[in-house]
């Protein structure tokens, strides 16, 4: 079965591209900072500031005609969520959250699960270590669904 294109939205420094590398069995270290969008057969990394600026909302909704569904991520690390209330709704395409980092000494998951909850998400929350693998191969067979 194909592995559905998944476009992935988060905040700077949330995981995103080291997430999108794991999906591709990608081991390398990912850059410092995604500047531009980078597509892939299983993944559309987007960069931060597409979440974090309003003005970029637009790139957003676009480019996920490219995608069969749209990945909201929240890293557990942060106590705060760049996403506004509902913000999921938007998008005509499935959605789903992503808490990540869960392997780290601060991870609050609960809080973050907190946080994807209040977008509107059609689908499920996963939790995932991209270092570790943990939740990875959840994901995977999550994403290969019809």
């Amino acid at each position: 079965m194909k592995t559905k294109r998944i476009m992935l939205v988060g905040a700077v420094n949330s995981g995103k591209t080291t997430l999108a590398n794991a999906l591709n069995g990608d081991a390398t270290a990912s850059v410092p900072k995604t500047q531009s969008l980078g597509y892939s057969a299983c993944s559309i990394d987007t960069p931060g500031e597409f979440i974090e600026n309003p003005s970029y909302y637009k790139a957003l909704f676009a480019t996920s005609l490219e995608a069969d569904g749209v990945a909201f991520i929240q890293d557990a690390t942060r106590n705060r969520s760049v996403f506004p209330p509902g913000f999921a709704a938007a998008f005509s395409k499935r959605t789903m959250g992503i808490v990540t980092k869960i392997d780290h000494p601060q991870a609050d998951v609960e809080q973050a699960k907190g946080f994807l909850k209040s977008l509107g998400l059609s689908g499920a929350i996963v939790v995932v270590s991209a270092l570790t693998g943990e939740g990875i191969d959840d994901l995977k067979q999550l994403l290969n669904r019809d």
